[in-house]
């Protein structure tokens, strides 16, 4: 049912617990974006409501899941929300492509119990980031060991214990290329997936492989995970083969696949030198693309999207 936002007057469909505040004298505002519900309530009100929390997910390798964490959470952060990367892959690959290397990582979170927060290493204007290192292999042998109703809800358990959620608007999380006991927690964690995929045709089985993963999420660990999006990545539009499989993509999830990431040079380029591509060359296709996908996640309309998608 659509509601009026309280503070510019736009019709909506709520689709996110902050989007709704009930006052002391119980009346029911209703709110179309993060920065309306600010505009009305205030910043305390504001940071009351829980993050977005973001997982980028393929089973599949090389579909650009790294690429597209880093530079989604930096481009929500140039936006002035505050943000959190988290790297949950040993190959350690978002710290690596921003040039940090914290004291900590993941692992000391999830398996020694520090805070987050003094994890946490603030790398750019409102953006921080836990990565991770070749520890995670201890991590999973750790969570192998924890009792089964236990060791797929960790993350929750220790990002939720110090109220992370609150302290960020958005978390994003970058999963690893394989099913594991890691990307079981972020699964576990978020609210919501984006699944990158390259426009080839074995790139669709990953699609139907992680469709499967979050509805098992669903079914064994009563968690309900959202599909929002699939994004086509490397996309060369030259290519009769690429057209095809967005053809294809688009014909299945409909509004859900969002405009393809084209094939750009200085996308691979950023990383060799510890920059976004916002940073390193904001003029290029893949900053333009990852932008678009930044105003997409941001906006009103998006929020309003986000709906499981059938396998």
């Amino acid at each position: 049912m659509d509601q009026l936002c309280s503070t510019c007057g736009v019709a909506f469909q709520p689709s996110f617990v902050y989007q709704l505040a009930v006052t002391a004298g119980t009346q029911r505002l209703y709110f179309c974006s993060l920065e309306c519900r600010r505009k009305r309530l205030g910043d305390e009100a504001f940071r009351a409501r829980r993050a977005r929390r973001i997982a980028i997910l393929n089973q599949k390798g090389g579909t650009g899941k790294t690429t597209t964490a880093v530079n989604l959470a930096a481009g929500i952060a140039e936006r002035g929300y505050k943000s959190l990367l988290i790297d949950t892959d040993a190959q350690g690959n978002v710290g690596v492509s921003l040039g940090v290397a914290g004291d900590m990582s993941l692992y000391h979170v999830l398996v020694e119990g520090v805070d987050p927060v003094e994890v946490a290493v603030p790398v750019r204007a409102h953006l921080d980031v836990i990565t991770s290192n070749c520890t995670l292999a201890a991590a999973e042998i750790w969570l192998a060991r924890q009792p089964a109703e236990q060791r797929a809800r960790i993350m929750t358990r220790r990002l939720g214990r110090m109220h992370v959620s609150r302290r960020y608007d958005y978390v994003v999380i970058d999963c690893g290329p394989s099913l594991n006991l890691l990307n079981q927690n972020a699964l576990s964690y978020a609210d919501e997936v984006v699944i990158p995929v390259t426009c080839d045709y074995l790139a669709l089985v990953g699609v139907k492989q992680a469709l499967r993963t979050i509805k098992d999420i669903e079914r064994h660990l009563h968690h309900a995970v959202r599909v929002s999006a699939v994004l086509p990545t490397f996309y060369d539009g030259r290519t009769r083969l690429a057209r095809e499989v967005l053809e294809t993509l688009q014909g299945h999830f409909k509004d859900q696949c969002l405009s393809p990431i084209r094939l750009n040079t200085r996308l691979a380029e950023a990383p060799s030198h510890r920059k976004t591509i916002f940073e390193y060359a904001p003029q290029s296709h893949g900053a333009k693309d990852y932008d678009r996908v930044v105003d997409w996640l941001v906006t009103p309309a998006a929020q309003a999207q986000l709906n499981p998608v059938a396998a």
